[in-house]
């Protein structure tokens, strides 16, 4: 059956285009679906440069797969209905490659196999994640010591710190971010996001992050302690308190990204309420 790529040139054309496709497995394309809600607030959302769309359709006119990348990061690919459509989505790509790809497991072999022929480019794994959904909160075993709150410019410093600290340690192969104090007041602002704090003894000792508006949910994420406050349950009482308060504020669904190689973590959110989706792996291409 013929298949056809196409662009799209905003959040709002990609998404008349592939919502329904996307909104079908909401858990699956909630990265996809969160970053549109981004930048149709604000189409700057993720630096200066385009966003790129990509969907491609076949004969009847159904999308089977669809793509987002918001340079200098990583492209993002969609569950993949039928899996010609990759040689599409590589040859539409590979004149501007992105610096690496976030895609379903059983989608991102066959795409690095047909981009290593049209391209001659290996790549190599970044990370193995998996998605988790959560319907309800389920109470930590064991609650930290102190509480939650929202964060507030008085926090702006702090914010900044640990967004690139958080970066650093998840994320290191990424780009640096360019200027964490816009990134702080972006999370202060609580313009379709959220940033909550968990305090101890009036010392602000973990952060997690709901943000990323899916039709009927929110992404968690990011989620931080820092190293000389771990292992006393601030990041798992700070997760369960952002998630229930996100379904108190009408959410169905609250999602969140794991690394595979942390058992704990995956542990640790399974046993608040998540449950597991699907896996995707993100792999850096070899430059």
């Amino acid at each position: 059956m013929a298949l056809t790529a196409t662009r799209q040139q905003t959040a709002d054309e990609f998404l008349a285009a592939a919502g329904e496709f996307l909104a079908r497995r909401e858990a699956e394309h909630n990265l996809i679906l969160g970053i549109c809600s981004a930048l149709r607030l604000s189409p700057e959302a993720f630096g200066r440069d385009s966003p790129r769309f990509l969907i491609v359709t076949d004969a009847a006119g159904r999308v089977v797969a669809a793509s987002l990348q918001t340079p200098p990061n990583n492209l993002v690919i969609s569950q993949v209905d039928d899996l010609g459509a990759l040689r599409l989505l590589v040859d539409a790509l590979a004149d501007d490659p992105p610096p690496g790809v976030l895609a379903p497991k059983d989608v991102v072999d066959p795409f690095l196999a047909r981009w290593a022929d049209r391209t001659g480019e290996t790549a190599h794994l970044e990370v193995a994640e998996r998605i988790f959904r959560l319907e309800r909160v389920l109470p930590p075993r064991r609650l930290a010591m102190g509480s939650w709150r929202l964060a507030t410019t008085g926090d702006r410093e702090l914010v900044a710190d640990w967004v690139v600290a958080f970066s650093t340690e998840a994320m290191p192969e990424q780009p640096p971010i360019d200027d964490p104090n816009a990134v702080a007041d972006r999370w202060i602002a609580r313009v379709n996001r959220l940033l909550y704090l968990w305090e101890d003894g009036g010392r602000v000792v973990s952060l997690v992050g709901a943000g990323g508006e899916t039709p009927n949910g929110i992404r968690i994420g990011p989620v931080y302690t820092p190293p000389n406050a771990r292992g006393r349950g601030y990041a798992t009482s700070l997760t369960a308190a952002a998630s229930a308060d996100q379904l108190e504020r009408g959410r169905r669904f609250c999602f969140l990204f794991t690394d595979l190689a942390n058992p704990t973590s995956n542990a640790i959110y399974q046993s608040i309420g998540y449950e597991p989706v699907c896996d995707m792996d993100q792999y850096r291409f070899d430059r």
